[in-house]
């Protein structure tokens, strides 16, 4: 770069960051989210951001995501050992798209370590290469939890799911929400009672996942792009369509069964979903929280049974706020053996910044801290030093303004940052072990004993 060359320091689009009120938001949902997946036993890991290109693509490019390469950039005069070490093949490497195909590499590395089933949590950031555009970026964090076993892998994991989705929802006091339930065996077993041909059924069911994009009518008609009759396209659309309670839902799948031909994948896929159903009250989800929607398919290749979508009633154009499956053989590409898996990804960069715009959820103060002890004179350091140690240590968080100003601009700083509380202290104060307590939000303040700070400070907090 030539002297005087003006560097754009801008951040690249659709990589965020964050200004300290929404850091700590951010890690504010963090902890929720992360004390819920461990009241149920799920256990924290992290993979590299950086895995083998030909791991991410163990089970082809997923979805539309759009791969991030690394490609090393050496000096001139290394170039050269560049070209000859021609990184190809399985040398190529790329960042994580997902948390999930590295997770089934994680275990492979790990099977001999590992206790199963196994249940792991990551709140690990991942890339995409897609268009950047509002909600949607090429860097965001994913919050995720699943659960892995050999050879066998009970329903009842499947069925937690929606209890957890509940209690971190409700948790986060977002609204009315729904988790929306469907079975991968149901789209496939029914397409195939009714005459859809085998290599047609994928092409069919990433069709049908985009119904609440590209409407009815539009699904028909890529339906019968792909060589379906307008006769088969217009069943699949009633099948979507089928609604009701859960167990009016169930009830008709069950009927419908009964009257189609070579259905067995079909009641496979209905029992494998009343099982869940069954699971998910024992576990007291409320009846509202959660419903059967027969259109929910999940594009991704890997899901083979149950599938998860959350959607936050009355504003469901910010899509899924949750969502996952079952899957059977992602985990086998790698080891040759039967590895069944459920769990489920909350997109938590791309949560935050469509209920931050939506009104629904409001950035936390600037600063962590609760109480500022304000300079009145500089030789009354070090009891502003002590005072504030003596709050930290029971608990409060405490900013020292080391910086000589005048009150007023002092209370001006602290309520800014969204502190409440300030502490002052004079030379008369600190003679009679005494403070005055100013609540910024009320206007209020009091003279306390420095002895009893702490206890007042706490009980105002609460």
């Amino acid at each position: 770069m030539a002297k005087g060359d003006k560097i754009n320091f801008s951040t690249p689009s659709g990589f965020p960051e964050f200004l300290p009120s929404e850091k700590r938001l951010e890690l504010y949902l963090l902890d929720i989210i992360r004390r819920v997946f461990e009241s149920y036993g799920f256990t924290p890991i992290e993979t590299p951001a950086v895995e083998r290109l030909e791991v991410l693509q163990a089970k082809g490019n997923q979805g539309d995501n759009i791969i991030y390469g690394i490609d090393p950039i050496l000096p001139p005069n290394r170039q050269a050992e560049r070209d000859k070490s021609g990184e190809t093949g399985s040398e190529s490497r790329a960042l994580k798209f997902d948390q999930t195909v590295p997770l089934a590499a994680y275990i492979a590395r790990h099977l001999n370590e590992l206790i199963f089933p196994f249940a792991r949590y990551q709140t690990d950031v991942v890339f995409r290469g897609e268009r950047a555009k509002d909600g949607r970026f090429r860097q965001f964090r994913q919050c995720d939890i699943d659960v892995v076993a050999r050879r066998e892998l009970s329903l009842l994991y499947d069925a937690q799911m929606p209890a957890i989705i509940t209690e971190i929802f409700e948790a986060i006091n977002i609204g009315n929400f729904l988790i929306r339930i469907n079975n991968r065996k149901v789209l496939t077993g029914f397409f195939k009672s009714v005459g859809i041909a085998e290599n047609q059924i994928k092409s069919c069911i990433g069709i049908v996942d985009t119904l609440e994009k590209i409407g009815e009518n539009k699904v028909k008609q890529d339906l019968e792009k792909e060589g379906i009759s307008v006769e088969q396209a217009q069943k699949i659309i009633e099948f979507i369509k089928i609604d009701g309670s859960v167990d009016e839902v169930l009830d008709k799948l069950k009927h419908l069964a009964e009257n189609l031909p070579e259905t067995e994948q079909l009641s496979l896929g209905i029992t494998e979903l009343e099982t869940v159903i069954a699971g998910v009250r024992n576990l007291g989800v409320a009846e509202n929280r959660f419903c059967i929607d027969l259109s929910i398919a999940r594009g991704l290749d890997y899901y083979t049974g149950t599938v998860y979508e959350t959607t936050l009633l009355g504003h469901e154009a910010l899509g899924s706020i949750c969502s996952g499956g079952r899957y059977e053989e992602l985990v086998g590409v790698f080891l040759g053996e039967k590895m069944p898996g459920v769990g489920i990804s909350i997109g938590l960069t791309r949560l935050i910044s469509r209920l931050l715009k939506a009104g629904i959820l409001n950035t936390l103060a600037a600063t962590p801290a609760q109480v500022m002890v304000v300079n009145m004179q500089e030789d009354l350091m070090p009891t502003y030093l002590k005072v504030s140690q003596h709050l930290r240590q029971a608990g409060i968080n405490v900013i020292t303004n080391f910086d000589k100003r005048p009150l007023g601009k002092q209370f001006q700083l602290a309520d800014k940052q969204g502190i409440q509380f300030c502490v002052i202290i004079g030379s008369e104060e600190a003679a009679a072990q005494k403070s005055s307590l100013k609540d910024l939000k009320t206007g209020e303040q009091v003279e306390v004993l420095l002895e009893n700070l702490a206890e007042e400070v706490k009980r105002r907090l609460t």
